[in-house]
């Protein structure tokens, strides 16, 4: 059930053009353990590895079920326990991706959401550009302005629209370019001479194979820009089933900018509605809000200038808004379970998203990496494997298994930035010797998930060890934390303290361990693992562990549900801001529905898996495996 990778759409479901990027930091020293994805609320595996497979999922279920059937589910990966003694129940997450939709909290405290697509009143008008000609609104007539406009919107039947140049000077063609660039963002122009005349040209840059074409490295053109406005436009980002990067790139292209131009607090999950504020250098609120109409499952508004860009983490969190669909469990069942939820949290476990989706778990390598096994690193990435993958990627597995050649296996691969194709390249500029530099062409942020993997296995196995060992009370011997320092309770400080002020590390050369005999078995652990905790410092510093802090018990705020009951499975149930901006009428309830659902909200803060609260109320395995393996069965 992990929210980057769940089972496969349902029919009414919009579709988006992907791309793909992540970014993370490895550790410096001691810390409050911190994820930025979502802003810290990874909903998916917060550094996804993009594998050549991943790139389509939306394959039949039959497919997608057999590639799951060689995943994992929760107990390998240390999740074991549950707060709550209530009877669990059954319930299908992520029917649809609008069952899932997520609002960030910013530094303020309050739940962003998107209500507002005018342009502030100091900049209704488009600022002119230094040395513009004041003619350049008029080159273009009102029958070239239409047609321009259905082609923008991919209503136009023809690939592109020409505007022959009859006064044909530089400088008029040069305000024609400029004109259609400005008015129609998206667009792009060429010049084409034909028997004698010149054409200006204007086709679709963000159409599915131009897209992948534009140059995201050119310079955005240069606005005059008043002394008095902020140099940052915020905006508040609506979208569906897209991922922030993707959205992030789609926006880059149509205004012609280096996706570094934009800054966020978190990025936000695929496949659900979520609302997040973006800050993008220089681009006025005109040029952005014009995008609107041409964007597909994005929309942007609640426009503000600032002096100051977003940070990754700023954010106070997230609110989510989920339903979970054909519950088998009673209403007092899920009283039970939500007020056991609201009243004490659930076990801060780190979710399935974190440990990938194939038959090879993302934390095999990393432990390999630690261990300085570059060998096995190698043969984990690129050896067969059971389960259903892409064609060309088994190909080109079976072919290193027979060879051991990489530039024979890279010709098996359609798209080389995989991380299978990245490793293959790097193998065959630097040789099977140098390991180490082939295995740096992967991106950094990617190498680092496979570490960042392997301590959370290890942070999840001991915490159900100490959930299991003294349940839900402070003991002697736990951490808590005294601003970012940890400290070991004794017995008379235990007794004045809550199993909500209570940490584990994750392992590291510059944490401390709880003194109880649930943290000796970190070394017991590692050592088992071919590790050893008392140097967790790497030949390659990229790969030294200093370690971090996480709460083990989380308890969620503005915790709140209904039962509902409907009949048609392809509706909404939730209102979503985009839907109130049209004027589209709530989700309307029948009280003698066919279908029974669970809807809940809750808040959470940041560094918390919102799939683990979840299952916390329902008490089943968060996998996509299991997930699967119920969707199947309903379905069928």
């Amino acid at each position: 059930m992990a929210e980057s990778e769940p089972v496969p759409a349902q029919i009414g479901e919009k579709r988006g053009c992907p791309e793909d990027e992540q970014e993370d930091t490895p550790s410096k020293k001691p810390r409050v353990e911190k994820d930025h994805k979502n802003g810290g609320h990874s909903l998916k595996d917060e550094e996804e590895e993009p594998e050549c497979e991943a790139g389509d999922r939306e394959e039949d279920g039959e497919t997608f079920a057999d590639m799951m059937k060689h995943g994992l589910t929760e107990l390998d990966v240390g999740i074991l326990k549950y707060v709550s003694d209530h009877k669990g129940f059954s319930g299908i997450l992520k029917e649809r991706y609008s069952d899932f939709v997520v609002h960030e909290i910013n530094k303020q405290g309050k739940i962003v959401h998107l209500d507002d697509l005018s342009i502030p009143a100091e900049v209704a008008e488009e600022v002119p550009e230094p040395q513009e000609p004041p003619q350049e609104s008029d080159v273009l007539t009102e029958e070239q302005k239409k047609q321009l406009g259905e082609l923008q919107l991919f209503k136009n039947k023809e690939d592109n629209v020409s505007i022959e140049v009859m006064d044909d000077t530089k400088e008029k063609r040069t305000l024609v370019h400029k004109a259609i660039k400005t008015q129609f963002p998206g667009l792009e122009t060429k010049t084409e001479e034909r028997d004698g005349r010149k054409f200006i040209v204007a086709y679709h840059a963000a159409g599915k194979k131009a897209l992948a074409e534009v140059k995201t490295t050119a310079a955005p053109r240069k606005h005059f820009w008043p002394k008095n406005r902020g140099s940052f436009c915020h905006f508040v980002l609506y979208k569906e089933n897209k991922d922030t990067m993707d959205a992030i790139n789609v926006l880059s292209k149509f205004l012609r900018l280096r996706p570094n131009m934009f800054s966020y607090m978190g990025t936000k999950d695929k496949r659900a509605i979520t609302v997040q504020e973006i800050a993008v250098l220089k681009i006025t609120a005109e040029r952005l809000a014009h995008l609107n109409k041409c964007l597909m499952n994005l929309k942007l508004g609640n426009f503000c200038y600032k002096n100051h860009p977003l940070k990754l983490g700023e954010l106070q969190g997230n609110h989510f808004t989920v339903v979970i669909r054909n519950i088998s469990g009673t209403d007092e069942q899920v009283h039970q379970a939500l007020t056991s939820l609201k009243q004490t949290g659930f076990i801060n476990y780190y979710g399935m998203q974190r440990f990938g989706t194939t038959a090879v778990p993302t934390q095999q390598v990393g432990r390999a990496i630690l261990r300085n096994d570059w060998k096995e690193v190698v043969d984990l990435i690129l050896k067969p494997r059971p389960g259903a993958e892409k064609e060309f990627l088994v190909r080109c597995r079976e072919e290193w298994a027979k060879t051991q050649d990489p530039e024979a296996a890279l010709k098996k691969l359609p798209n080389k930035r995989c991380v299978e194709g990245q490793l293959l390249r790097g193998l065959s500029m630097y040789g099977k010797k140098n390991i180490v530099t082939a295995f740096g062409l992967i991106p950094r942020n990617n190498r680092l998930m496979y570490i960042h993997s392997y301590q959370s296995v290890v942070w999840n196995t001991m915490v159900s060890r100490r959930i299991e060992a003294f349940g839900l009370k402070a003991v002697e011997g736990d951490l808590v934390l005294k601003g970012t320092t940890a400290h070991v309770l004794s017995a008379e400080e235990a007794e004045n303290r809550s199993i909500h002020d209570i940490v584990m590390p994750l392992p590291g050369f510059d944490v401390i361990y709880p003194s109880h005999h649930v943290g000796k078995g970190y070394r017991e652990l590692l050592t088992a693992d071919g590790l050893d905790i008392d140097n967790m410092r790497h030949k390659v510093k990229d790969y030294s562990l200093a370690g971090a802090y996480r709460r083990i018990i989380i308890r969620p705020s503005d915790v709140s549900w209904e039962v509902i009951q409907y009949d048609d499975p392809r509706i909404s149930l939730v209102h979503s801001d985009f839907e109130k901006l049209e004027n589209k009428p709530a989700p309307v309830f029948n009280k003698e529905g066919k279908y029974r659902a669970l809807r809940m909200e809750f808040s959470l803060p940041p560094s918390t898996y919102a799939t683990m609260a979840i299952r916390e109320v329902l008490k089943l395995d968060t996998s996509i495996k299991k997930q699967t393996q119920l969707n199947t069965t309903w379905f069928n």
